[in-house]
């Protein structure tokens, strides 16, 4: 059965709907970053570029780095663009654009966030690298699919109890990562840990410039949850959407962080630009090897 147009939308050169890309312009391996001008940050490392494209927020490069072909694209801020990069994404390489059918063969992506986040744990410093091997959703996208067997109920339980979170909130989620691709972007030089992943940089994430906020000690509350031996490690606002989407699709993603804030100790890296610059060299070099 083809998909109706107004499901699956393409623009008038053949290109998925947002992203504006046909099949042949993506690579099996993407990394995703929410700054549009990170993007030439990633590829400028590149042996060569051989397709760019840049629509809305969404900045898309592909190229080979080391003789690896790689797609990098900006999704902007926040799981409501997760939700459509991701769609889109798999459109691409799951759905036959002639035909406008559901291909029978389905394909993996393997797709790596290189992101920042804020460190809420006092050992955690600013300037280090975090893989997010488990993400708690405070955004409820994942409550739109079908996403049960993904998700660990007594996790979000334990930490629903624990916050006192309130009803008018999304029920958190939990979703973990794609532990063979973890394997891949892993050192013992860098920290793993649980991502929260938030709907916004201020209130949700217990930043107040002049509006009171809904739960003053949402933040220590969260320093202080622990569910069995795995704590809450730091703040972002895309994981939980890239982890739960990839399960949901069948696809393989890791969550890169570097710690440009510590909240716990109040700090702020002198040096983002260059600290990120030190993070994806890190990753270019894992997924090349």
């Amino acid at each position: 059965m083809s998909l109706k147009a107004s499901e699956f939308i393409l623009n008038e050169d053949g290109s998925i709907y947002h992203l504006n890309l046909r099949p042949e312009h993506l690579a099996d391996t993407v990394i995703t970053v929410g700054d549009p001008d990170r993007v030439d940050q990633v590829t400028k490392h590149f042996d060569d570029i051989e397709f760019s494209v840049r629509k809305r927020e969404f900045h898309t490069q592909t190229g080979t780095y080391r003789g690896k072909r790689i797609t990098v694209i900006s999704t902007g801020i926040g799981t409501d663009n997760i939700d459509i990069v991701f769609n889109e994404l798999d459109a691409l390489v799951n759905i036959d654009f002639e035909k406008k059918q559901v291909k029978k063969e389905l394909k993996s992506l393997d797709i790596v966030r290189i992101g920042t986040t804020g460190s809420i744990q006092a050992e955690i410093p600013i300037e280090s690298f975090l893989l997010s091997e488990k993400a708690v959703g405070f955004d409820g996208l994942l409550h739109f699919y079908q996403a049960d067997k993904f998700l660990d109920e007594d996790f979000s339980e334990a930490f629903v109890k624990h916050m006192d979170w309130n009803a008018k909130k999304a029920t958190p989620y939990v979703v973990e990562n794609s532990k063979t691709l973890q394997e891949k972007l892993d050192s013992e030089t860098i920290y793993k840990g649980v991502t929260a992943t938030n709907i916004g940089f201020y209130g949700p994430q217990g930043r107040s410039l002049r509006l009171a906020l809904q739960d003053e000690k949402m933040n220590d509350k969260l320093a202080k949850f622990k569910f069995q031996d795995q704590k809450l490690t730091n703040l972002e606002m895309e994981t939980s959407g890239i982890y739960g989407m990839s399960k949901l699709l069948g696809h393989n993603a890791v969550s890169m962080n570097v710690i440009l804030a510590n909240r716990a100790t109040g700090e702020f890296t002198k040096t983002p630009k260059e600290t990120m610059e030190k993070l994806i060299i890190y990753c270019l070099d894992k997924l090349a090897n």
